[in-house]
């Protein structure tokens, strides 16, 4: 970490990562019913979903709305936190492209690939807005994997997550 590194910065950067990663989750928990996968049950000429029916738009705009307010709560733009929630969804929709390319089922995780791609892509969109450097881009991401290894299999435990 640089020597000037600013702490609250990088707890703000951890908000942002959680309330965009967990704002489809809470999402699903208020009403299941009106999730439509953003593939709309599309499959690729292998046979298997583009990203699968757990990716969809209930999810995607409760990223977005949740991720925005509470970056302009921190004292971000709006348009930052929005940034922000693109590339977090941007992420995790790569994450579950590839997942289904290898064919590994829906909510499965795959570490080394989910939280990476989920976390890095929103910092690195928004980096010079959040005042990160490539140093605290890291340090973020190592936290964000050791909190969603921690977290997932208590979700599982908790029945909100398919698998732990």
């Amino acid at each position: 970490m640089t020597a000037d590194l600013s702490w609250i910065a990088v707890v703000k950067g951890l908000v942002l990562l959680l309330a965009a990663n967990g704002a489809p989750v809470l999402a699903g928990l208020v009403d299941a019913s009106t999730a439509k996968p953003i593939d709309g049950g599309f499959r690729l000429g292998d046979g298997r979903p583009l990203f699968g029916a757990a990716k969809t738009w209930r999810g995607l705009f409760a990223a977005l709305a949740a991720t925005t307010l509470i970056a302009y709560c921190l004292g971000y733009g709006m348009a930052t936190g929005m940034w922000f929630a693109v590339g977090a969804m941007a992420g995790d929709l790569l994450a579950s492209f590839c997942k289904r390319r290898l064919g590994r089922e829906e909510g499965s995780h795959f570490r080394g690939l989910d939280t990476p791609l989920e976390s890095l892509l929103p910092l690195v969109l928004v980096k010079s807005q959040l005042g990160i450097g490539w140093l605290e881009i890291a340090f973020l991401v190592g936290v964000f994997y050791l909190i969603e290894s921690w977290s997932s299999p208590l979700l599982y435990k908790w029945h909100l997550r398919k698998q732990p």
